[in-house]
Order: structure tokens, then sequence, then C-alpha cells
């Protein structure tokens, strides 16, 4: 018996979950709220304070705590240790429905916080061109590589909960509007904003059967470029149509900018955070990522590399 205990103890050891510190974050899951156009007491009023009386009744709560601020709503939710974390989000969940009729029309939506901690940023990294190709990229480029390439290869190994995009510019269709353009032609923007969306979808119907062939009934209407977004039409003047193009400049821009990411003092650095999933080993999931780069890497311009800056297995060995 004690021989299987010590081979037991021995086995149990080499599980251990070793971490640089201890996470002390206590049981909580948070809801975000991204309302663009409303100021903090607005926000307050229209979407944290019915998110709040929404999930006053769910059981084994010990603290609601909420942050209203300018364009966003963040709301903390503290559950009992004991309480399963999936269990919870559930709960809040359920909630989050009713909550959702309260909230006016067009405002935003409540989302669920990625299941991690405080102590999840396990790896961070930035993609910057090789010496002598820094001309060849912009910022708007390496963000593109990091979103459509970096993070999205990143996505699905086990242990990870989200990958953070910081830094250089969101890449976006812009349609700039000319005020004299609209005046003149009799276009309004809410006319713009409903034929850039009613123009923008795909539309699938039944089919036809012409023995022995089927046919099947498709409209295909998603933009797929620039010149797409242009002759979208927006109305018709005396038979004639007026389309985009002709009172709005299509062109490719970034979302506005709200901070900058630097890196040894150089600006529009792009980088990316990796958080790991509650209660998953750090050490474990660092060497998943490390194995991954590689082949993340061959899918990158070979004048692009990925440069790590923090790797939390080096504050695990420094112990």
């Amino acid at each position: 018996m004690t021989l299987l205990l010590i081979i037991w103890g021995v086995w149990s050891a080499t599980k251990l979950s070793v971490d640089a510190v201890p996470d002390i974050t206590n049981n909580q899951v948070q809801i975000f709220t991204t309302c663009p156009t409303l100021a903090g007491q607005e926000v307050e009023q229209l979407v944290t304070f019915p998110i709040e009386q929404s999930l006053a009744n769910i059981p084994h709560i010990e603290e609601v705590r909420s942050i209203s601020r300018f364009g966003l709503s963040v709301i903390t939710v503290v559950f009992k240790d004991e309480v399963d974390i999936y269990f919870a989000r559930q709960l809040i969940n359920e909630k989050l429905k009713e909550a959702q009729e309260k909230i006016p029309n067009g405002i935003g939506t409540p989302e669920l916080a990625p299941v991690s901690t405080g102590l999840g940023e396990v790896y961070q990294y930035i993609i910057h061109p090789t010496k002598g190709n820094e001309s060849k990229y912009n910022a708007k480029d390496l963000r593109t590589m990091q979103d459509w390439i970096v993070a999205r290869q990143l996505n699905g190994t086990p242990g990870i909960a989200e990958v953070n995009s910081f830094g250089g510019e969101l890449k976006q269709y812009e349609v700039s509007i000319n005020p004299n353009r609209l005046k003149a032609m009799g276009v309004s923007i809410p006319e713009i904003f409903t034929a850039l969306e009613k123009n923008n979808q795909n539309t699938g119907g039944a089919y036809i059967d012409k023995k022995p062939n089927a046919y099947f009934i498709r409209g295909v209407g998603l933009v797929t470029s620039i010149e797409d977004v242009k002759n979208i039409a927006v109305k018709s003047t005396g038979g004639i149509p007026i389309f985009i193009k002709d009172v709005a400049e299509v062109k490719f821009g970034f979302a506005t900018r709200y901070g900058a990411m630097t890196f040894n003092g150089e600006v529009d650095a792009v980088g990316g955070i990796v958080m790991m999933l509650k209660g998953e080993n750090s050490s474990n999931v660092v060497n998943r990522i490390k194995e991954k780069l590689p082949t993340i890497q061959k899918s990158l311009p070979n004048d692009i590399v990925i440069e790590p800056y923090l790797d939390r297995t080096d504050l695990v060995k420094g112990q």
C-alpha cells in the first residue's frame, strides 16, 4: 500500500499545474456591451441598469458590479466558488435574452467575456517586417495579417480562450458621403444605409425540376469589391438610377483609433495577446502555441516574422 501511494503521489506531482504566480481571480463572469454613440449616463440608464435588473434573481451570486463609460458597459458578476463557471455562464446567458428586450434596438448587444482570468495572458507577440522591408507593409497590412492569418490559426488550439489583436489599422470599406451631391440628387442618408444593407446579401429559393435535371434558384448579391459597392443603386429618379458612386466616394479605410501599440519606441506595431482558458496549465498551453507557430509562419510572407515578447514558460522555469 505504501509503494502504491508513493507511485500515485509521484504521478500526481507531474500533473500539477505550476505557474509563475497563483491565480486568485474569483469565480466571475463578465458582460460587455458596446454602445458607440452613447455617453456614460445613457449607457448606465439604457444598458447597464436593465441588465443588472435582469440578473438580480440568479442564485449563488455574491456580488454584481458595473462600469458605464462612453460607448461601453462592463458588468462583473461574482459567483460563489463552488459554482461551476459554465453553469454560471448558462444562467447569465438565459437572463441576457430577457435583458435584450429592455434595451432599445440598435444600441448594443450584450456579450459574455471569454472564459479566462486576469492572469490569462500567457503569450504575447508582435508581427513585423524583416530589416530592410519596413516600407513594404503599412499598419493596415500588418493588422490584416494578424486578424486573418495568425489569430485565425491560433484559434482552436486546446487551452486557448481567445486571441486579442492590438495595434495597426483595422481595415474596412468606407463610403464617404458628399453632402452637396446628396442634396442635389435628393438622396437621404437613411436611404444610403438601406441600399447598402439590402444589396449585400444572398437569397435562396426552391428548385425547378426538369427531368433529368434539377435547377436550384439562388440570388447572389454579396459585394466582393469596391466596384460592387459603387454600383449599388440607391433610388431611381425619373427612371434614372442613382448609384452609390454618384453621391459618395468608396474606398478602403480603417476603424476609428482610440490608441496605438508601440514596440521599442516604434509606432504602429501590430501584435496579439493569447488568453488562456481558466484552469488550464499555462506551460502546456504555451508549448502548444509554440508548436503551431512554425506552421503559421509559413503562411505569412517571407519578409514577415512573428516575434514573441512575453512567454509565461520563461517565468515558470525561472522560479
